[in-house]
């Protein structure tokens, strides 16, 4: 999966440090990220020796160019403001980067999007309106007006694969043009088995028992944390042939033969397909 990235090791732990000409800038512009493709088929991120050729002022900390966050190995990342690009560089869509190696720069790239994304939405205090500062000893937000903190966004979400023999139940969501696993939002107050059991009523109207816990996932795209779950339809409280979808929700929902289930056998770095394709060759 995406976070599979050894036997490179990721260290997210906070621990600001002035970036060297080696360190890893990642610029973003919206859902885009400045990237080298290369002739290979794999690309590269921009370090600040390449980045210093189009902004001099690279490493001076009052500009802010920069911000600390995370490193692989040896090598730092940081999250970088208002760069000129340099040459031979381009943007590309953030999500292209998810089946392009070297693996652990895709990682990278995603995971830093979260963050990215977690500092542009959080700029004022959502309680009184005033102008967030860093916090210079946690990966936080601090208002200096009301004392308000902020930490990262993270959203914890299951991936169901609820299972009726040798058959497997998949379903189509809007914007989504392959089928995949139930899946849905942790509520407030609400265990992640009751997620399950909640999420497969609500989509699929049916029943589900013997919930087991799989494994799970970060999915910095949309700042989620998924964990995956397998369970049996209950039979005994609702009938497996009568699925009633969701149609707010979803598409479709069907049962699937083992040997029918549309997965290819490169999960591509998503649990919901590894869910599924470990369904299909009976590992589970």
């Amino acid at each position: 999966m995406i976070q599979d990235i050894a036997p490179h090791r990721f260290n997210n732990q906070y621990c600001p440090q002035p970036p060297t000409a080696e360190s890893c800038g990642l610029c973003y512009d919206k859902n885009t990220i400045l990237v080298r493709k290369n002739e290979d088929g794999t690309f590269d991120l921009p370090t600040f020796q390449e980045l210093e050729a189009e902004n001099a002022d690279i490493y001076q900390i009052y500009n802010q160019l920069y911000t600390y966050l995370f490193s692989i190995d040896d090598q730092t990342f940081y999250l970088m403001n208002q760069i000129k690009p340099p040459e031979g560089f381009t943007w590309e869509p953030i999500h292209h980067t998810m089946a392009i190696e070297p693996h652990h720069l895709s990682f990278a790239a995603v995971t830093g999007y979260q963050l990215y994304n977690w500092y542009e939405c959080r700029k004022y205090c959502g309680r009184c309106g005033a102008v967030m500062l860093k916090n210079g000893k946690s990966r936080s937000l601090s208002c200096p007006s009301c004392q308000q903190t902020e930490y990262p966004k993270i959203a914890p979400a299951v991936i169901v694969g609820v299972t009726n023999g040798n058959r497997l139940l998949l379903a189509k969501y809007p914007r989504f043009d392959r089928y995949a696993l139930i899946a849905g939002f942790a509520e407030i107050g609400e265990t992640f088995e009751e997620t399950v059991e909640r999420e497969v009523m609500e989509e699929a109207g049916l029943k589900v028992k013997n919930i087991r816990y799989y494994k799970s996932q970060p999915w910095s795209l949309s700042d989620n944390l998924l964990a995956g779950f397998f369970c049996d339809v209950d039979a005994e409280n609702s009938d497996p042939n009568k699925i009633v979808i969701d149609a707010s929700e979803l598409l479709s929902a069907e049962w699937f033969e083992r040997e029918d289930i549309p997965v290819r056998e490169d999960p591509n770095g998503s649990l919901t397909f590894e869910m599924m394709y470990r369904f299909k060759i009976g590992k589970i």
